[in-house]
């Protein structure tokens, strides 16, 4: 038996790199998959539906069940489409692994308002619109009195949760991913749906042409190969299968490391029992640490 046996999941940008060793563990694991991809350019340039149809060829070969999906995740009736395509081929849903994304790196003085747009589009509306869509339905479930483990997986990164120069709407997009995640973890709880979020650390298209991450992420001569995107799926269906037992959490996973990421967190303070003064705080404030 898999890990995953007799669910239904909806992978997006499955087609390359880290989704489609998901789509690919998935269906290994037992799941249906609905591969999504609309198989444009690392930067959202474009659409071929081939890189999907091919994955989909994979795990048919390999006796599993899957299908194409090409719609644009940042697309509200894409999405909507996208789900239902789930529901009406296999019965159900139970998991969302939101996994689409581009690049469009700038630093800040020289990004243009389109790749800010797109990069923001992309990733943030298209993680949200389809956990929008998927939430709808697991409420109608719910108050069905049909009691189902449910999972989404939601993708943020190191650049996000941590900022990385040059890549202001990349980064924007990924911390408030982190954050959207833990929000749709709180409110989708009572219907027993889990929101968590992985910063996966792998050499796909969109590492490759990050400053900086170009030479260092090539495979190695010999030995573990720590920036193979398989090495991320396995957390990932943990994460979607009924075993977990986290929920609004987000985790840096790279090779053999899997790490939970600490949320933002009151650190120091300064108090009076009055407003304060611009010259009082120019004293007291340093003391906040924001100078060391």
């Amino acid at each position: 038996m898999g890990a995953l046996d007799g669910r239904v999941a909806i992978i997006t940008g499955a087609g390359r790199g880290l989704g489609r060793e998901h789509a690919l563990l998935f269906a290994a694991e037992g799941a249906k998959v609905v591969v999504n991809d609309l198989g444009g350019s690392g930067h959202g340039e474009g659409a071929d539906i081939t890189p999907a149809q091919k994955v989909v060829a994979e795990i048919e070969a390999m006796g599993g069940e899957a299908i194409v999906n090409g719609e644009n995740v940042a697309d509200f009736e894409g999405a909507e489409r996208m789900v239902r395509s789930a529901i009406d081929t296999f019965g159900d849903l139970h998991i969302l692994v939101n996994n689409a994304g581009i690049l469009r790196d700038r630093v800040i003085i020289n990004m243009t308002e389109a790749e800010w747009d797109a990069v923001i589009a992309v990733h943030l509306k298209g993680h949200f619109a389809p956990t929008h869509f998927a939430a709808k339905y697991w409420r109608e479930q719910a108050k069905a009195g049909i009691e189902v483990d449910r999972s989404i997986i939601h993708t943020s990164s190191t650049s996000g949760v941590f900022s990385n120069p040059g890549q202001a709407n990349y980064g924007a997009a990924k911390s408030g991913i982190a954050t959207l995640s833990q929000i749709a973890a709180k409110e989708l709880k009572r219907y027993n749906v889990r929101s968590n979020s992985i910063c996966p650390g792998a050499r796909t298209r969109l590492t490759l042409e990050t400053p900086g991450l170009g030479d260092a992420v090539k495979p190695p001569e010999e030995g573990f190969d720590i920036w193979d995107p398989a090495n991320v799926a396995p957390f990932v269906a943990y994460l979607a299968s009924p075993e977990c037992t986290f929920n609004g959490e987000t985790f840096m996973v790279q090779g053999g490391t899997v790490t939970r990421v600490q949320s933002w967190k009151p650190a120091d303070r300064i108090e009076k029992d009055d407003r304060w003064t611009v010259a009082e705080l120019c004293v007291e404030a340093p003391k906040l640490g924001i100078n060391h």
